[in-house]
């Protein structure tokens, strides 16, 4: 599902029309992108946790020439699935 799909399948659900269900996907991605960006973490019972992760520095090998590399600390958004989101897809 893309976001074209998601937007229309939202719009179908709640009643909604496309404009204003585009405009509330828009604001969800925003707000949750805004928040990790800060650092928090975006929780919502039942359905998952988007959360920001540190991945420190290390040493890795460029695969064409086998050159050892220095790859920087990074920060990395994370998803993981509440229980009731891991119980409704293994049913």
């Amino acid at each position: 599902m893309n976001k074209q799909e998601l937007i229309t399948a939202i719009a179908e659900q709640s009643g909604l029309t496309r404009k204003d269900a585009d405009a509330a996907v828009k604001a969800f991605v925003e707000v949750v992108s805004g928040a990790l960006k800060e650092g928090d973490r975006v929780q919502m019972i039942g359905f998952g946790t988007f959360e920001v992760s540190e991945r420190g520095a290390r040493t890795g090998r460029n695969p064409r020439s086998g050159e050892t590399i220095e790859i920087a600390a990074s920060r990395i958004p994370k998803f993981k699935a509440g229980k009731a989101l891991r119980d409704l897809i293994n049913e």
